[in-house]
């Protein structure tokens, strides 16, 4: 340390003493590192070290709201390496950042102008017609808003970083360097395109953060769909020709990555063929929950004739065709090893469930993930048939869709395969 010592108001005996005031202590070593230039000292004993540098860039907070005590413990995690390097004897310049990016501060400022009367309400035609340029100039002022804060936390907990130089996301040279490095693994073939399921903001046109999809969660109506799966018979039994799994799901949307169909093995099903009110039969046969074959009926207007019935368990491990091709076509054939010897299909088949139920749906789901291999969807989820974890044939109130709702209509987009018996 410095060869001159100020005077400093930390004693041993307050910091000893059985009645120690602990903040005041804080509060008094850290005066003490301020007025010595701890940190600054640190650096500067180290700049020429024999062992080199150790970069460290603070992934940056957003100052446009106020620090929670779950950011203490963030910032302190923070602090352990780079105080360890240093302790080891590198040269670490802790680079504080502040992030001006991002959807919470647009969002924030979209309600203070809702508020004041500005804009009618919080939409991207609003802001368009309040203006980009004044909207981004309000969403600079608010991303600084309660850095004074930020400031005092940091300082308080002890977490040593330069906060006056710290750099901002929205100032170019940040954004220059964003993309310089993005070609940089470009040129090097690092980069490559990939697929990935991202919540949506329709409104704003973007995708959303899960801590972004929960600033705004409620429960809400949630639409299913009926779709049915062929079965794949490589048994030989003719009985199993032109059947086809009833599904039902409330997320659509997951099905082109559909990997899997749950039902209950112990449930009963009926395989059933239906006729319209018109008297035309279903070329096809379908798979469902026997105590929900009455209800499928009513839901579609139609009558039902019971070819035969099974357990669930005989259900188990069929191969069935996914209502789209995505991934099948490539990988439908795909193996993989038993722990215990054998092999079986990678996905495409019947899995069992015992969270089926005949509550709601078919009994037949698309299982949650291909951990559980319940139902499938397209995260690694997977379908469960009339009596599966989200029963195919759930009675929420499903409306026919006319289009696409009965035997050999095709659903809109979908392959030739792919029929949606009705939606809700």
């Amino acid at each position: 340390m410095a060869n001159e010592q100020p005077n400093s108001d930390v004693s041993s005996e307050s910091l000893l003493s059985t009645s120690a005031n602990f903040p005041q202590n804080e509060e008094l070593i850290i005066k003490r590192w301020r007025e010595l230039g701890v940190y600054q000292e640190s650096l500067k004993r180290r700049r020429e070290s024999n062992k080199g540098s150790f970069v460290f860039y603070e992934g940056p907070p957003t100052a446009n709201g106020i620090p929670h005590p779950g950011h203490c413990l963030t910032r302190a995690m923070k602090d352990l390496y780079p105080r360890y390097k240093t302790m080891k004897g590198y040269f670490c310049e802790r680079k504080a950042g502040w992030d001006t990016h991002g959807l919470p501060v647009e969002v924030e400022v979209g309600k203070e102008l809702v508020k004041e009367g500005l804009i009618k309400e919080n939409s991207k035609e609003e802001i368009e017609r309040f203006g980009l340029e004044p909207f981004v100039h309000r969403c600079i002022a608010n991303v600084f808003r309660y850095t004074s804060q930020w400031e005092e936390l940091t300082e308080r907990i002890g977490f040593w970083v330069d906060l006056r130089n710290a750099y901002v996301t929205y100032h170019r040279s940040f954004v220059e360097s964003v993309w310089f490095a993005l070609k940089n693994f470009f040129d090097r073939g690092l980069l490559y395109q990939g697929h990935k399921i991202v919540w949506w903001w329709a409104q704003g046109g973007t995708a959303l953060s899960s801590g972004e999809v929960g600033q705004g969660y409620r429960q809400v109506g949630d639409p299913s769909v009926f779709v049915r799966c062929p079965i794949v018979n490589e048994s030989g039994d003719s009985k199993w020709d032109a059947v086809d799994l009833l599904v039902w799901t409330t997320t659509p949307w997951t099905l082109p990555s559909n990997q899997f169909v749950a039902v209950h093995p112990d449930l009963e099903y009926s395989v059933i063929k239906l006729t319209t009110k018109e008297g035309v039969e279903d070329t096809r046969a379908m798979i469902v929950a026997s105590a929900l074959v009455d209800t499928v009926a009513s839901k579609i207007k139609a009558t039902t004739n019971v070819l035969f019935t099974c357990k669930g368990s005989e259900l188990l491990d069929k191969r069935y065709q996914p209502p789209f091709d995505c991934f099948y076509k490539e990988q439908g054939s795909l193996k993989g090893r038993l722990k215990d010897g054998g092999e079986i299909y990678r996905a495409w088949r019947v899995v069992p469930a015992t969270y089926v139920t005949i509550d709601s749906g078919t009994c037949t789901k698309r299982a949650r993930s291909a951990k559980t291999t319940s139902t499938s969807s397209w995260n690694s989820r997977s379908v469960s048939l009339k009596g599966t974890r989200r029963n195919f044939f759930a009675p929420s109130r499903p409306t026919v869709n006319s289009r696409a709702s009965f035997p050999n209509s095709k659903a809109a987009g979908s392959k030739k395969r792919t029929r949606i018996l009705f939606a809700r």
